[in-house]
């Protein structure tokens, strides 16, 4: 497999909070963490992705998390948790689910090593572990994927499934590096090239490739979406572990952490707390490292 050691010291604890089953990118950030021996993985959380098609989109998402673990051979090695299935409804109305206390355990546990918890959909678990044990504030470092262009805002799907949690997180004391629409759909692939680098290897390789093309063939006959373009993607989950991996050459800026408002248009005081907003990314850092890990690990297992 690998032929080097990440040194004790320099790994990491993650934990993945993931609408995995909204569409088909989160899988491929999911598998590649998986195969990252600098990470911990110390739970994947299964995330709703609102109601706009199912009512069991948490559910649906914790089913493709387990299916994944399934997939790779690593039943009982990782915990799969599920958590809330909806949107905080207030400051004091909130499901306290296994999703949110595992970010809470872990966030006060007695592990010195870091520990990053990232969010491929809304910051809906984080809220509730935060409104549950605001002493995590200091204790993590939130990634998220989500929110509309700075300065202005706008429409955004992840954020568009809890709004309220989005804020609540951006007047915390949690530290919050943001990865925005215009930068994480800088992660540009080809169906051809996921093909060639990713169908060929394993069991999990080929559902990456055949889930991904499955769905790009639903959003075209059944909806009639102008998105995606009919052969690429944007893998706009991966960036995640890139940061994880090594963020010092990543370009970002420390923002004001706005306030956001039914439209998600951002707004500022000029009181706000400093929070870290991502430019750019450098996708082609991150895919070859997804590409080369499922090589390493499965080449020999077509």
């Amino acid at each position: 497999m690998y032929l080097f050691e990440v040194p004790e010291n320099k790994k990491v604890r993650v934990i993945i909070d993931t609408d995995a089953k909204n569409e088909a990118d989160d899988q491929f950030a999911i598998v590649h963490a998986l195969l990252t021996p600098k990470f911990k993985v110390k739970g994947i959380i299964g995330t709703h992705f609102g109601k706009h098609r199912t009512e069991r989109s948490m559910e649906e998402s914790y089913e493709e998390c387990v299916k994944l673990v399934d997939l790779m051979d690593l039943n009982g090695k990782v915990d799969v948790l599920k958590s809330s299935k909806e949107s905080v409804k207030s400051e004091t109305e909130y499901e306290y689910t296994e999703g949110a206390a595992r970010i809470v355990d872990e966030a006060c546990s007695d592990d010195t090593s870091q520990l990053y918890v990232v969010f491929l959909g809304p910051l809906t678990n984080l809220a509730c572990a935060y409104l549950h044990s605001p002493e995590i504030a200091g204790k993590l470092t939130a990634i998220w994927i989500g929110g509309g262009v700075y300065p202005e805002g706008g429409a955004e799907f992840n954020l568009s499934n809890d709004i309220l949690a989005a804020n609540i997180i951006m007047k915390s004391g949690i530290e919050l590096w943001q990865v925005p629409v215009n930068v994480y759909t800088l992660m540009r692939t080809s169906f051809s090239e996921l093909q060639e680098k990713v169908y060929p290897y394993g069991k999990v390789g080929k559902y990456l490739f055949e889930q991904l093309v499955e769905f790009n063939t639903q959003i075209a006959t059944i909806y009639n979406n102008p998105w995606p373009g009919g052969e690429s993607w944007s893998l706009g989950d991966s960036p995640v572990v890139g940061l994880m991996l090594d963020h010092h050459n990543f370009d970002y800026t420390m923002r004001e952490a706005p306030s956001i408002d039914s439209e998600m248009k951002y707004h500022f005081d000029g009181n706000g707390r400093q929070i870290r907003v991502y430019n750019k990314v450098d996708h082609r850092f991150i895919l070859e490292d997804m590409f080369s890990k499922l090589k390493l690990n499965y080449g020999d297992k077509a």
